[in-house]
């Protein structure tokens, strides 16, 4: 049996105040909030989601906001840079938005391919990049409208501490296509139109630490149930630990870290984020999965309020 995943499901982060969160993907980049729900293993803490207006499968950055927490520091084992795509033409718009809000951001060329690149209020590393193929995100944000807006992520950089085995990996086990090699990078790619693109450094730099500014899973996209137990199966005949399916309601995930100590997670990408509420009051309210919905008094007094507030 070999397999093919379609790209990248999520991306989810550690972060530190939850508002300054809200405030940068929601006010400053221009995303949807999709949902806002706690982390199911920490559940005084917020789990936030946030993509385009649909909420779809290679649009969902997620976070862990831990205001007060130590710093982390990027490095090998790690998702190092997320990458974001914006329709062509777009780049100038985003240009001006960064300065506006005071973001210092540089410029550089990868694989014939202008990127331009700046760090969240945490620490995270991003990257924005002009393409045409990945439909347009139909979410109007304050300035940021669907002509200019993120359609979804343009892809990521690993850092592993053995690129060779995570090269291995994505190639053989994930399906991903070798496309380039160019410099620290070689690329690959998979088989949908966005979040399609992994860049992995093939050189190693010190190894990462966990913590506030990193980036804890990248999560690949199952299209259903029996797809992800075959994800599974396949996984451990590979010799990788997988775990057992763990029910996140909004999709079912299973985890593995491969060989350079990156955390993969595989995802399905139904039921989605509307099974709980509906699509267009998505993110307006805190959402609780059944086994925490009778602490919800509780959980409120202790979470810090936000608000999605418009910056412009």
């Amino acid at each position: 049996m070999t397999k093919r995943t379609m790209g990248i499901h999520h991306i989810t982060a550690i972060v530190g105040h939850p508002q300054e969160n809200v405030d940068f993907y929601a006010g400053v980049l221009g995303l949807r909030l999709v949902k806002q729900t706690v982390n199911f293993d920490d559940p005084e803490t917020y789990h936030l989601y946030f993509g385009n207006e649909g909420g779809k499968p290679g649009t969902i950055i997620t976070f862990f906001p831990w205001a007060g927490a130590r710093q982390g520091r990027i490095g090998d084992g790690q998702v190092g840079v997320t990458s974001y795509v914006v329709p062509k033409g777009a780049m100038k718009f985003w240009e001006q938005r960064l300065e506006k809000f005071n973001i210092s951001f540089s410029k550089s060329e990868r694989f014939n391919e202008q990127y331009l690149q700046f760090d969240d209020p945490h620490g995270l590393q991003l990257e924005i990049v002009e393409r045409e193929e990945g439909e347009n995100n139909s979410w109007t944000f304050g300035e940021v409208t669907p002509d200019v807006a993120i359609k979804g992520f343009g892809g990521a950089t690993l850092f592993s501490t053995q690129p060779q085995k995570t090269a291995e990996l994505l190639e053989k086990v994930m399906g991903l296509e070798l496309i380039g090699q160019e410099g620290d990078y070689s690329r690959f790619r998979s088989l949908a139109d966005i979040g399609n693109i992994i860049d992995l450094k093939v050189n190693r730099t010190e190894r990462g630490q966990m913590g506030v500014g990193t980036v804890h899973h990248i999560a690949w996209r199952a299209s259903d149930d029996n797809d992800q137990l075959e994800w599974q199966k396949y996984v451990a005949e590979n010799g990788y630990g997988v775990t057992p399916v763990q029910d996140r309601n909004y999709f079912n995930a299973i985890y593995f870290r491969e060989y350079g100590e990156i955390l993969f997670e595989i995802a399905t990408d139904p039921p989605g984020f509307a099974h709980d509420e509906s699509q267009e009051t998505m993110g307006e309210k805190l959402m609780l999965p059944a086994q925490y919905e009778h602490y919800r008094e509780q959980l409120e007094r202790s979470l810090i309020p936000i608000e999605v507030r418009e910056l412009d």
